[in-house]
């Protein structure tokens, strides 16, 4: 009796050894459970943000950047000189540079390549049917104490503008400025992405998809010549801004651009937030003719 109870009772080493071989096991199975759910988590957010990218390129349109806010106390009279950047070629001239004064107006397919008047630079005329070459490189200088920058002959009149706004109790918050040729050629191709996706074919897309991006070089905006003032909503022109600008900023030599009145000769949709600079005489005369710039210069 005494031998078989030693044969039957559990050898305590023995129990011991299985029960830090178990412990171990289960140690194992969490920590690869731990590490799947890690992977499960990056794959997630991985696509996540891919679906995020997908969704915001899809939209389209000519995204702006938010108005930075603007110290309203600082000297503004100065402006901070970056360096000239000339963009990628990435489009063949299709005419040989020529002046306003001889040209006329191409298409959306076909556009007249222009070079610019020194003289009279101010009175550039650029729309889907004259552009700037993809080469043209503005001197560039930031506006305001903003991150937006408008060509230097251009930025010294507009800083007059806000600094008159700013006494008066009005801020003419920069919105945006100078656009590259790049950045616009990106925006206009969304942009007909778009319509297409409303079931536009390809060439009424591009139609109708230059009245609110302008095609690549089309661009006051590629000039450094333009600047979208606080926001890019048709309620601006409900605003103590806007009603300044309409009484005041001829005097520095500034239009509204596309006026709602004549969309059928600017081919652009009403925008009363966009004001170009095309000297102060010019602007004076444009104000109380009534004209848009394609009117003035001939070209309508």
């Amino acid at each position: 009796m005494i031998e078989m109870n030693k044969n039957t009772s559990p050898d305590k080493k023995s129990l011991k050894a299985r029960e830090s071989n178990a412990a171990k096991f289960l140690c194992v199975v969490l920590a690869l459970i731990t590490v799947f759910v890690s992977i499960v988590c990056v794959a997630v957010h991985s696509n996540n943000k891919k679906l995020i990218a997908a969704q915001t390129s899809a939209a389209g349109g000519d995204t702006v950047p938010s108005a930075k806010p603007v110290d309203a106390t600082q000297n503004n009279n100065s402006v901070k000189p970056v360096e000239k950047t000339t963009e990628p070629v990435s489009v063949t001239e299709t005419q040989p540079p020529v002046t306003h004064n001889t040209a006329q107006p191409g298409t959306i397919e076909n556009p007249t390549i222009i070079t610019i008047d020194e003289e009279n630079w101010h009175l550039t005329l650029v729309n889907s049917g004259y552009r700037i070459p993809d080469t043209y490189s503005p001197d560039l200088v930031y506006v305001c104490g903003s991150g937006e920058r408008l060509d230097r002959k251009v930025a010294e009149h507009y800083e007059e503008m806000y600094n008159a706004a700013l006494k008066d109790g009005v801020t003419l918050t920069p919105c945006s400025g100078y656009r590259s040729y790049e950045t616009q050629e990106r925006n206009y191709n969304r942009k007909i992405e778009f319509y297409q996706g409303q079931g536009y074919s390809y060439e009424e897309a591009k139609v109708k998809a230059a009245t609110i991006i302008m095609p690549p070089g089309s661009s006051e905006h590629n000039l450094g010549y333009a600047m979208d003032i606080v926001c890019v909503d048709e309620w601006f022109e409900d605003t103590a801004e806007f009603k300044w600008l309409q009484e005041n900023a001829a005097d520095y030599g500034f239009i509204m651009r596309y006026p709602e009145d004549k969309q059928d000769i600017t081919k652009v949709i009403y925008e009363p937030w966009h004001w170009r600079y095309v000297g102060v005489e010019a602007a004076k005369e444009l104000k109380d003719s009534g004209l848009v710039l394609e009117e003035y210069l001939g070209v309508a």
